[in-house]
Parts: C-alpha cells; structure tokens; sequence
C-alpha cells in the first residue's frame, strides 16, 4: 500500500474512533455503489451524518477541508441521495467534514458539523 493510502487509512480509523468516543453510532464505512463513494455514514440523535475525511501529514500547503470542493460536495451529495434510497433512510441528513493532520497516529482532529447543506442541482 503506498504511503498516501495509509495515511488516509489512518485517519480514516483516527476519525471514526473520534466520532465512537463521541457517541456516534458508525453504519458504514467507505460505502460504495457504483463509483459513488462515502468516507464514514454515522447516526447521532436520530440524524444521518455523512462525514467527508481528509487526511494530511501536515497543514502547510493549505487546509484539508479545502479539498472539499463544489465538484466534491456534488457528489457526496448523490452518493447520499443513493444511499438514502438504497436502506430506505427517512430522517434528517446533515453532511460534516473531520480533517486529519498528522502522522503515525500523532494527529490533531478538527470535526466541523454541517459543514456544507446540498446544493441545488
């Protein structure tokens, strides 16, 4: 596995232990159908939570949140809307980012909730 993949592996894991210490209850990780894709879907207080990670070795290029752009935010939002279809889900939705910067497990974790609302296509 290349080094990038296992930093994002990492995060990935540092992320979703972060969410569990925060009662979050995790239902998938890197659901997939098709080529839509969703980092970790998670439930809190009777909402959908669909957290985008992004993982970096350091923050001196520029903010890993700033990845997620209105090209990447487009389709969170229709794996989302495949989701939702696919296990029937009828709740609210809210769409958070964690960023992940760090290394060997040394991370710093910012969670920003509703981070982002779907646009209107």
């Amino acid at each position: 596995m290349a080094t990038h993949n296992k930093l994002g592996k990492a995060g990935e894991d540092a992320a979703a232990a972060y969410l569990e210490g925060k009662g979050y209850i995790l239902l998938h990780r890197n659901w997939r159908k098709n080529h839509l894709e969703l980092d970790i879907v998670a439930e809190k207080d009777h909402e959908l939570v669909v957290v985008e990670v992004k993982t970096r070795a350091n923050g001196s290029y520029r903010e890993p949140q700033e990845a997620v752009d209105w090209l990447k935010i487009r389709r969170i939002v229709i794996a989302t809307d495949a989701y939702i279809k696919h296990f029937g889900w009828d709740k609210p939705v809210r769409f958070d980012i964690i960023t992940v910067v760090g290394q060997n497990g040394d991370f710093q974790i910012e969670h920003i909730e509703n981070a982002f609302y779907p646009p209107l296509f």
